[in-house]
């Protein structure tokens, strides 16, 4: 099944990460460059370390200007997790472009890579989540608190496991197409966005 695959990759990048924890480390792939492997390993890079960032701008005594630097990293990395979320979709699109959907064919909600990027942030929360059920000195409520919602959280993983290999199993039957929409991001474009353009008159 292709969500195990998927699931094992980003517990490997994540436990990968934090044996560093260091937002600036580069992302050292263990995987054959242009693989599927390669492609899930980066895109959980890119979220572990942009959920560290989140963590960072939130600190309540940040200076302000520090807080801006942090704002502009997480959202060029964003940009990153999206482009690449489009790269593993443009490997099914390619993998399956010779299938001919039934003529009862649907569409899905999301695209695939859309779905495992929610698996991939999914893994980072129950990383996390985790890690409060073993925290030392805290009290008895926070800890049962935090185990139930880690119980959640793994049955989350479940379903949407097996929503994804469902999905897979249904564009490879004929039974739904994929149809992929580039980004239409206005923001990070300089003609779109109304501030970048007007500054440049």
């Amino acid at each position: 099944m292709i969500s195990n695959h998927c699931n094992q990759v980003f517990e490997l990048a994540i436990k990968n990460y934090h044996l560093y924890n260091d937002i600036d480390k580069a992302c050292e792939n263990p995987y054959e460059a242009g693989s599927f492997e390669n492609l899930l390993y980066t895109k959980c890079w890119i979220d572990t370390a942009q959920w560290h960032m989140e963590d960072e701008v939130r600190n309540p005594a940040i200076d302000p200007a520090k807080a801006l630097i942090w704002k502009r990293r997480i959202d060029s990395s964003n940009q990153e997790r999206t482009d690449i979320v489009e790269v593993i979709d443009s490997y099914f699109l390619e993998k399956y472009k010779d299938l001919k959907p039934l003529p009862s064919a649907r569409i899905n909600t999301e695209s695939p890579a859309w779905a495992i990027d929610r698996l991939s942030i999914l893994a980072l929360k129950i990383y996390h989540m985790y890690e409060e059920t073993i925290r030392i000195n805290i009290n008895e409520q926070h800890l049962n608190q935090c185990k139930a919602k880690l119980n959640v959280l793994q049955q989350q993983k479940t379903d949407l496991s097996l929503a994804i290999d469902e999905l897979m199993d249904d564009i490879q039957k004929g039974k739904k197409y994929m149809k992929v929409y580039r980004q239409m991001k206005m923001y990070n474009d300089p003609d779109l966005n109304p501030v970048l353009y007007n500054s440049k008159k």
